[in-house]
């Protein structure tokens, strides 16, 4: 059966009320849904899991590809993707005034999130294809260092991108929320939020994106991935991506120490 969906809004004083609810549902934690085959308990840890040696052997590209997720790990309704959804330009192309929300959206649009000098290792995407949602995935090779800055800078995007406004590529206003997100005891460092924009439409009804952001670090290797779409974003599917693709990378890992 489908899902209901998401809320539509009539004022942006509405705007942001709507997106506290929308982002705030399942930003602590994952919800008890059935869609994921992966679940784990919720913990508030930042660190927990067993690290893992920073100084491993590069991953070759095969086993970079060996270390994405696929549709059979999340199960129905995931499928392969058929392309960028058409939200990443009508929404996440846009600007404000603040620097660090700014550097939030530029993010997101070009999926870069550690600077030039990080070299992505492997791309994949999902679609689900009940909501709309889709996932869009990385495996980057990045040093560590600089990885666990950019996790301390998400970490203090809640606070300093709780509200904002942005301008889009068509000069209409959107308005933003930021929230923590918790993640299970993945990898050696993790860090997640969720956005919600809201934007009018000419006929005066609102289209509403829910965004989740997460990077694992799983030694001198990052996953990172988002989950958005504009209907029905459950916790629920980027716990388990974040779960299974941390396990994934590890492994690869231990396969590729092996080897040598």
């Amino acid at each position: 059966m489908p899902r209901p969906p998401a809320r539509v809004l009539t004022v942006p004083a509405l705007a942001l009320g709507t997106l506290l609810t929308v982002t705030s549902c399942g930003a602590l934690g994952p919800e008890p849904a059935a869609k994921t085959p992966a679940s784990a308990a919720p913990s508030a840890s930042a660190t927990g899991a067993a690290p893992s040696p920073a100084s491993a052997p590069a991953l070759t590209e095969a086993q970079a590809q060996a270390a994405l997720i696929t549709e059979a790990d999340l199960g129905e309704p995931w499928a392969a993707t058929r392309g960028a959804a058409t939200w990443r330009d009508s929404m996440l192309k846009a600007t404000t005034r603040k620097a660090d929300c700014r550097r939030l959206l530029d993010s997101l649009y070009a999926e870069q999130f550690f600077g030039p000098d990080a070299r992505t290792r492997a791309v994949t995407g999902l679609d689900d294809d009940w909501d709309g949602a889709q996932i869009r995935y990385q495996v980057v090779d990045h040093p560590a260092k600089e990885v666990d800055r950019t996790l301390a800078w998400l970490k203090s995007l809640p606070r300093k991108c709780a509200e904002f406004t942005a301008v889009n590529a068509t000069g209409r206003t959107q308005y933003a929320k930021v929230f923590e997100m918790e993640l299970p005891e993945a990898g050696d460092a993790r860090q997640a939020l969720r956005m919600g924009l809201a934007v009018a439409n000419p006929d005066g009804d609102w289209t509403t994106l829910t965004l989740d952001l997460a990077v694992v670090r799983v030694g001198g290797d990052v996953i990172v991935f988002t989950n958005g779409g504009l209907g029905e974003v459950p916790g629920d599917a980027t716990w388990a991506t974040a779960e299974v693709g941390a396990q994934r990378l590890a492994e690869v890992r231990r396969q590729g120490r092996a080897q040598v």
